[in-house]
């Protein structure tokens, strides 16, 4: 199961996608992409950009939202993935490969597990 986080790389909105045991580690997330600034962005700040979806639901899709999508290097190994749907009720299952393929993530080391 992976989850979409939305965060800000030098005040731009992007997607980070891991596991949803895991959680980001901005230091390293911003060493990756050699930003000078990673954060957390807050609900009220990118609720809009996502009109189709529940709050927290988003889909790993970023492409579909003009965003840049960094997947947790440990998804990357997975044969399938499942997310939210845009809604906390449904649940989307593909494959990895196709993810990747739609979407062009950029594959960084950046969750940590608990």
């Amino acid at each position: 199961m992976a989850k979409t986080v939305i965060i800000k790389i030098d005040g731009k909105m992007a997607m980070a996608v891991l596991p949803a045991s895991h959680s980001v580690d901005f230091d390293r997330l911003k060493e990756g992409t050699g930003a000078s600034k990673v954060e957390l962005a807050g609900e009220q700040e990118f609720k809009d950009l996502f009109p189709d979806c529940e709050i927290g639901a988003m889909p790993p899709f970023g492409n579909l939202y003009g965003m840049d999508v960094f997947v947790a290097e440990s998804l990357s190994q997975e044969v399938e993935i499942a997310s939210c749907a845009g809604s906390h009720s449904e649940l989307i299952r593909f494959s990895y490969k196709d993810f990747e393929r739609l979407v062009k993530p950029k594959v960084m080391k950046f969750s940590v597990k608990g």
